[in-house]
């Protein structure tokens, strides 16, 4: 395996598990559970800009790794939609370069 690779996979999984730690803290030290995470996301002008921000870097992504995966019909790569989705562009992002440079 390539440095390169190695480098986008050490990304992905911190990506999947840095923000993940923090999203979870929040949610226990609250008690709100994810609808009291989502609400934090749009408590101030710069949070709301932030997500804004990450939600139109996840669109672009989706339509990028869907019409990459069409061309190439490698269809494992479609891991990375629910990556960015579930967990964020984070992990997502680096998760399809990783899988983009077999």
């Amino acid at each position: 395996m390539s440095p390169m690779r190695l480098i986008y996979l050490a990304l992905a999984v911190w990506g999947a598990i840095h923000p993940m730690y923090w999203f979870v803290s929040h949610m226990r030290e609250t008690g709100t559970g994810l609808s009291g995470l989502i609400d934090a996301w749009y408590v101030n002008a710069s949070t709301t800009g932030l997500t804004w921000d990450l939600t139109i870097a996840a669109i672009a992504l989706l339509i990028w790794v869907l019409v990459e995966t069409w061309q190439r019909k490698a269809w494992l790569n479609l891991i990375a939609i629910p990556a960015t989705f579930g967990i964020g562009v984070s992990c997502g992002l680096p998760l399809y370069l990783f899988l983009r440079s077999r």
